[in-house]
């Protein structure tokens, strides 16, 4: 099958799909609010092992987070859609805490913008338009790069969301990692105070 058959055929199943979601009501199951029941942002990966794996590794349901998902869960630029999403949340929509969650096994470990560059000119990109980009002040092998070590990836973003200037200081910002196997979430950055944490031992949260 050529490769627009087969887009075409995914687009024409989707759609297929979709007309007896919608015929048989199968929306009713996830009705909920754009509001956050746990007061959740995610910032996460775009990896396909997480789909489903990260909600259930949570214990999250349909309505309990806003997520945004990107490669990496990398806060590339401050000032980036990425951090304005993260600050809709937080002041739109009633978002008290903000977790981002990267993996192991992650696509954005040692990536090669080279490789990358390569690629799309292969798919048609013309050396022309790159050296444009250049040109322009734009550095593509440090956009496209990717990180060595995700934890230290991890830290780095939760640092971006926690010195932003206009994060409140209030708010927590976490950073965990998951094993796209298992589920198992390590804790990289707690973003509760020492405050928070004894009053959450003592049950007074």
């Amino acid at each position: 099958m050529k490769r627009s058959e087969r887009k075409m055929a995914n687009l024409s199943s989707i759609l297929k799909h979709n007309q007896s979601f919608v015929e048989e009501k199968g929306y009713e199951f996830y009705e909920t609010t754009k509001f956050p029941e746990k007061k959740l942002v995610i910032l996460t990966c775009m990896d396909t092992r997480l789909l489903e794996l990260l909600h259930h590794a949570m214990g999250l349901k349909n309505g309990d987070a806003k997520i945004i998902k990107n490669a990496g869960a990398v806060v590339s630029h401050p000032f980036g859609s990425v951090m304005r999403s993260i600050l809709v949340a937080v002041y739109e929509l009633q978002t008290e805490e903000v977790c981002v969650i990267g993996h192991h096994e992650c696509g954005m470990a040692s990536l090669n913008a080279s490789s990358i560059l390569q690629k799309a000119k292969q798919r048609g990109v013309e050396d022309d338009c790159l050296e444009l980009l250049t040109n322009a002040g734009i550095d593509l092998h440090s956009w496209m790069t990717g990180f060595d070590s995700v934890e230290d990836s991890v830290s780095h973003s939760v640092k971006m969301v926690r010195n932003h200037p206009l994060m409140p200081s209030d708010v927590p910002v976490h950073g965990l990692v998951i094993d796209p196997k298992t589920g198992r979430l390590d804790v990289v950055e707690n973003g509760y105070s020492q405050d928070d944490v004894l009053l959450l031992e003592m049950g007074w949260s």
